[in-house]
């Protein structure tokens, strides 16, 4: 900016009564002009493709203030949230003459106890500072500390960076754990957690969950860290959702959308992929929401209707229609689980169902009572179709031992109902093994979850085992107390071998199975391959207990 510039700013301001700013890019050429109000102004949604070449966005901010006021808080938190290279306020006398000048920019990692670095007022002749050397600077520290030179949003090794951010009026403890399991989740979705947020309040602001200023530092702490996406924990209205996104510049998901996000990569089978894709549709039915100019409704006319039925409106219908036929679909596929358990009951085999939270380690206990090869994996949700075999016991007994989806805290209601279909299973049970991590810190919350997922689900009266699995994995000192919490359980370890005996031991005392063995061979009632997982061909559909 030169002197002359300055004045005729200062003069064009002065004359209107206004403020005007100007987005600058690096190479001095205005790409904005802004006019506001006498007190402020107002900066439309932005381009966002500079974001995509480096950290910052490759504009400055210059505006006038009518009055000597410095930079304000609403300037610096423009800085944060749109990552300018810098905002300057440029103040204009009673004589519309331009006086001083007011710059501050953003500072690298731990240079300082603020985000940002308000430089002293100058006169605005006598401005020495280059701004563009001061942009580059930041940008080659931001690098040296993430290690490149990248934009908010790109992906290194297949994964994405996020910020999680727990708010909330429960205790600090219970929020913390909260936010573990979600950091699991977000790494099961492929995504590396940059940072943790907590913050406890008395009310949640209903519009922006949080206030301005936090917002302001989990920006700062996402363009440090290079994250491109804010996770919830909890779930967000559509309204929410978009406050956050325009104010942020980031993309915002809750916990549900994680969730379903995770169901969606896991999905297999035909059935578990419906499932997944009903649950998702009625997710985003509500948050279907359109506001530009094509999405209108055109009228023709005096009273007339226009065209018809806006782009907003094709889209929710088409919604409806994909949902009823998913529903259809499922429908049928629950007459064809119905039918494999009608033939299970004929051919008089018990049914054992494992239940658990997820990652408790159901799959394992099925692979290792079974010699199946079911996928087994120490992250969460790693199962979602049902896969059931057959178990014979050393006595002469049989069984059917069912695997299912685990449960977890606050499971999205699109997601129970959407998985009716899978979760039928448990009801034709004789017996629930209900299995738990016992190396897990919150084991007694997640046991006391599934107990009432359970409940809520009409299973409550169904026999049940209780089983704390990963049994090698819990210290010496911590098993004592971990007997006395839960007296009835059976300690094992799926992995190791430890205890099994004691559980098919405890199975048949209360299954009873009959005595007499069957022809070994596919499950009765499963054509289709819906009632079971993609077996492995080296695995057996029956196999001798332990």
């Amino acid at each position: 900016m030169t002197p002359d510039q300055a004045r005729e700013l200062a003069a064009i301001a002065y004359g209107i009564g206004r403020q005007v700013g100007l987005l600058i890019d690096r190479k001095g050429r205005p790409s904005l002009i802004l006019v506001g109000t006498p007190k402020g102004i107002l900066i439309p949604e932005l381009d966002r493709s500079r974001l995509g070449a480096g950290r910052l966005r490759g504009l400055r901010l210059l505006h006038t203030h009518l009055t000597s006021e410095g930079l304000t808080e609403e300037d610096l938190t423009d800085m944060l949230f749109l990552r300018l290279d810098s905002v300057a306020a440029l103040t204009v006398d009673n004589q519309a003459q331009p006086a001083t000048l007011h710059a501050a920019v953003l500072l690298p990692p731990g240079a300082g106890d603020a985000p940002y670095d308000v430089l002293p007022p100058r006169p605005f002749d006598r401005v020495e500072e280059d701004f563009n050397a001061l942009a580059e600077a930041l940008e080659a520290e931001l690098a040296r500390e993430g290690g490149r030179l990248a934009a908010p949003g790109t992906v290194e090794a297949g994964r994405e960076k996020a910020v999680l951010v727990s708010v909330s009026s429960a205790p600090r403890a219970v929020q913390e754990a909260s936010l573990a399991e979600l950091a699991a989740l977000a790494d099961t979705a492929g995504l590396d957690v940059a940072e943790s947020v907590v913050q406890r309040v008395a009310t949640v602001n209903a519009k922006f969950i949080l206030g301005k200023g936090k917002l302001a530092e989990i920006e700062v702490a996402a363009l440090r860290a290079g994250a491109s996406l804010l996770v919830f924990d909890g779930e967000l209205s559509p309204s929410q959702i978009r406050n956050l996104t325009e104010v942020t510049q980031l993309r915002v998901i809750d916990r549900t959308q994680l969730i379903l996000d995770i169901f969606a990569q896991h999905a297999a089978s035909r059935g578990g992929k419906l499932q997944v894709e009903m649950a998702q549709l009625k997710y985003l039915q509500p948050r279907l929401v359109r506001q530009d100019r094509a999405m209108s409704r055109l009228m023709g006319g005096i009273g007339g209707r226009g065209p018809g039925e806006t782009k907003l409106e094709v889209d929710r219908r088409r919604i409806r229609e994909r949902i009823g036929r998913i529903k259809h679909e499922l429908k049928e596929l629950r007459k064809r689980r119905a039918a494999a358990r009608a033939g299970r009951a004929r051919a008089g085999l018990p049914v054992v169902s494992l239940v658990g939270y997820t990652n408790a380690g159901k799959s394992t206990l099925l692979n290792t009572l079974t010699g199946s090869a079911v996928l087994a994996e120490n992250r969460l949700f790693a199962t979602l179709d049902p896969t059931s075999r057959r178990l014979r016991f050393p006595s002469d007994a049989e069984i059917i031992l069912t695997d299912t989806v685990g449960f977890i805290r606050e499971l999205p209601k699109e997601l129970k109902e959407a998985f009716r279909a899978t979760l039928e299973e448990l009801e034709a049970a004789d017996l629930l093994v209900a299995v738990a991590d016992a190396s897990h810190p919150e084991v007694e919350g997640q046991a006391a979850a599934v107990a009432d997922i359970l409940r809520e689900m009409g299973l409550g009266d169904i026999p049940r085992l209780f089983v704390l699995n990963k049994w090698d994995a819990v210290p010496d000192e911590e098993r004592g107390p971990l007997r006395n919490a839960f007296p009835e359980a059976i300690p094992l370890s799926a992995r190791t071998r430890e205890g099994l005996e004691a559980l098919t031991t405890a199975i048949l005392d209360r299954v009873r199975p009959g005595a007499g063995l069957r022809d070994s061979g596919p499950l009765p009632g499963s054509p289709d391959g819906l009632d079971d997982a993609p077996d492995d061909p080296d695995a057996a559909d029956e196999a001798d207990a332990p």
